[in-house]
Parts: structure tokens; sequence; C-alpha cells
């Protein structure tokens, strides 16, 4: 028997882990050498960051919990390493399986292979070049000391043989987050307030927003905020207000009447608002994925990305973080002008079950 610990720190985290849990259970019905652990870190705690996403992707309840909580970035990495340690040293495991780039995914990496267990880094590879988000030094520690590349385009792939990784050690898979999106996308159900926002399908934006550079000084917040309102012709906009958001935006005063703040929503209903929007303006990573499976125009408010897939054939254009860049690409949206985009391959909901097939080729060979 092969144990894996599957790592989950942080909801960007859930999406990743819920096809690849999936997969190691079909493959269990056949006598596959293939065990898994669920380790949540408690990085987020809360329901609606944690529990409802746990509840609609079918996770089931974390083996162990950490219960991290909050902290500064140091405190929680210190946290997480620590409790970390403690488990592999009491009950041990023979991978560590961690996805994307929170600082769960650095930490217990880290930790694993101190203590001599391989790591397997799923949705290795990706950079943005900005070291200043601390998301871009979690992938450069994480893929600095990981066993198992899986990646999610070639881009990927050329940026770790930037670093000297040999190619028998990178796996190119897709995309899980896709894998959940698309074995979700019948079930996804309209948020509550639907009907009283009056929202009808194409009529209507998302807005995210919660990087420091955006969100973390109220005269650019507001002015990004005043900007969108200005430029969206009336329409609504829905913006559900991330945790490290509402701070700031409690210090902010006459705000767009058009802009409609509300909570942050569970998996189903916030990719339903996606799917159905005119458009999605965001500073989030992979948000900018979905919208390009989904074919919906998405205007990104950062100066880099690490998916530029998304860009170069997908439905999203980076725009910078200056505002006054965005009123002149929604005009070009509303004037019909915005590019039809293609999804990127091995983006087709199979990913999961390729990785699972090659961690059975890498630890079944001789059970």
């Amino acid at each position: 028997m092969t144990l894996i610990d599957i790592i989950a720190g942080a909801r960007p985290n859930f999406m990743k882990i819920a096809p690849i849990i999936r997969a190691i259970q079909e493959r269990q019905k056949n006598n596959s050498c293939l065990r898994y652990r669920l380790v949540h870190t408690g990085q987020h705690y809360d329901a609606r960051m944690s529990g409802d996403f746990f509840t609609q992707l079918g996770i089931p309840e974390p083996d162990i919990n950490l219960e991290v909580g909050s902290g500064t970035q140091a405190e929680q990495t210190a946290a997480i390493m620590t409790h970390y340690e403690k488990l592999l040293i009491q009950y041990p495991a023979n991978l560590c399986l961690v996805v994307g780039d929170v600082t769960s995914t650095m930490a217990c990496a880290i930790t694993a292979q101190k203590l001599g267990v391989p790591v397997a880094h799923v949705e290795a590879g990706i950079r943005s070049g900005d070291w200043s988000m601390p998301e871009e030094i979690n992938r450069m520690v994480t893929d600095s000391i990981t066993n198992y590349f899986f990646t999610t385009s070639e881009t990927a792939n050329k940026n770790l043989r930037c670093l000297g990784i040999s190619d028998d050690r990178v796996f190119f898979v897709g995309n899980t987050m896709i894998d959940t999106l698309l074995f979700n996308i019948d079930k996804l159900c309209a948020p509550s307030f639907w009907d009283d926002y009056k929202l009808e399908p194409g009529n209507y934006f998302v807005l995210t927003l919660h990087r420091p550079a955006n969100v973390d000084f109220v005269d650019g917040f507001e002015e990004i905020l005043r900007t969108v309102g200005e430029s969206t012709r009336s329409l609504p906009v829905i913006f559900p207000v991330h945790p490290r958001t509402a701070k700031t935006l409690s210090n902010l005063k006459g705000l767009p009447n058009n802009i409609y703040f509300v909570d942050s929503q569970s998996y189903l209903e916030f990719n339903y608002l996606v799917k159905h929007a005119k458009a999605v303006i965001t500073d989030s990573g992979g948000i900018t994925e979905e919208c390009t499976v989904m074919n919906v125009p998405c205007m990104t408010l950062r100066d880099s990305t690490e998916r530029p897939e998304t860009i170069t054939l997908g439905t999203n254009e980076l725009i910078g973080t200056a505002p006054a860049k965005l009123k002149p690409v929604l005009d070009r949206l509303f004037n019909d002008g915005w590019k039809r985009g293609l999804v990127p391959d091995k983006w087709d909901g199979k990913t999961s079950n390729r990785i699972v097939s090659i961690l059975e080729q890498e630890f079944c060979r001789n059970k």
C-alpha cells in the first residue's frame, strides 16, 4: 500500500483536490495500491471559505485537520510546518501531494522533504515573475524541492526546463480545477440574490478583488470601484467580497450604486454567476482559467499573470493595475470587439485520471 497525503489549506486548493480524490477512489475499486489521507491545514477555516466547498464538491471530511487558523505569512508557515511534522513523525506517508501555490503548499512540501517524504506538485511550473506576490515565492520554493511535477501547460514545462528539471520528472497532465468545473457544470445554481437584483444572463458583471495592491489602500481601491461603476454603463456589478477586502471596503464612501457587495459565494453559486456574466473583472488567477473554459470575457487587473495561456488562447486580457486602462477595454466589450477564446490542450476534465495513472506507475509496480 502507498499512502499519499493530499494537502488542502485554502479555497483554491479544494477545487484542485476534489477530482484527484475521486480518481483515487475509483482506482481503489480495482485494487489500486494507492491510498490517501486528506490533510486540511486549516489555513482557511470558516464555512464560506472551506466547509461549503467540501460539501458542494463532494470532498470527504478531512482525515486530519491541523487547525492552524489565521496569522501572518510567517506565523501560518511555522504553524503548518510544526503541526504537519508531528503528523508525519507519528504516522508517516509515502508521498506528499500538494496543489497550487498557497502557504500550505510550500510549508507541507518543505516539511515532507526534510523528513524524507517525496513531494508531488500539482500545478507545478507556473510563474508570474512578480516576487511581490506571496504565491510566487510559494511556487518557487515548492518547485525547488519537488520530485514529481504535474503541469497545466507547455509554458509551465518550459519554466521547469529552465530550472534544469529533467523531462522524466515533468508530466504535462492538464488542469485539475477544470476537472472540477466540467464535473459540476450542470449542477451550477443561481445565488439567492439573483431575483432580488433582477439579474439576467449576459446583462451583468462579476467583480473580484483581493490582491494587496488593489484593495489595501483606500484611495486606489476607491478609484477602481468608481471606474468600474462608471464604465459598466449602469449594468449590475456583483462583487463577492473576499475577507481581506472587507476591512478596506468599510472605510470607503460614496460607492457606485450599480455595484452590489455580497458575501463570498460557494462554488456552485459563484461559477453560475461567472458562466452567465457579460464579463468578469478580477485580479485572481484561477478565475481566468474558468472564464476561458466557459468562454466568458475576462479582464485581469494585474501587471503580470502566471497563466499566460488564458491570454494567448483564452478569453482573458491583462489590463494592468491603473484604473484608467479599464474603460477603453470595457468600451471594446460593449462594441462586440472581444476575442473568442480557445480551450488549452488537456483542459478536458481528465487531468486527475492522468495524475493517478502516473502515480500508480511510479508506486504500484512492485506492490
